[in-house]
C-alpha cells in the first residue's frame, strides 16, 4: 500500500491509500476525489484523469507512453510534469506521492 495525496485548486490535500498495483486513477474515483472524471474508466482513451505530478515523484514514474504522450497533448493546459492517473501504478516508491488535480478536465 501507498499513500497518494492529492491536491485542489484551492490547495486542499486529500490522503488516499492506494493499494500496491491499483491505478492512481482507480484509488481517486475510489475515493471522491473531485476533478478525476476518468470518463473512459481507464481506457487510456480520454484525458479526464489528468493531473500534474510534483517532484520528486516524477523522476520515480516511468516516462509516458506514446499513447499517453499522444493524448496529454490534448489536455486543458498540459504541462511538463502532465500525467494521466490511468497509466500511474501505486506501488512503495511513489509512496507519499503528490498530484495536483486541474481545475477542469474539459
Amino acid at each position: 500500500m501507498c499513500e497518494i495525496v492529492f491536491i485542489d485548486s484551492a490547495g486542499r490535500e486529500t490522503h488516499v491509500v492506494a493499494q500496491d498495483g491499483e491505478t492512481v486513477m482507480a484509488a481517486a474515483v475510489r475515493s471522491g476525489i473531485d476533478g478525476i472524471v476518468a470518463q473512459c474508466g481507464g481506457a487510456l482513451a480520454c484525458g479526464t484523469c489528468h493531473c500534474y505530478v510534483e517532484q520528486p515523484y516524477l523522476d520515480l514514474l516511468p516516462p509516458p507512453s506514446e499513447e499517453e504522450a499522444a493524448m496529454i497533448e490534448f489536455v486543458m493546459e498540459p504541462a511538463p510534469n502532465s500525467r494521466l492517473s490511468c497509466q500511474i501504478v501505486a506501488r512503495s516508491v511513489v509512496d507519499g506521492m503528490r498530484v495536483i488535480v486541474p481545475d477542469n478536465q474539459h
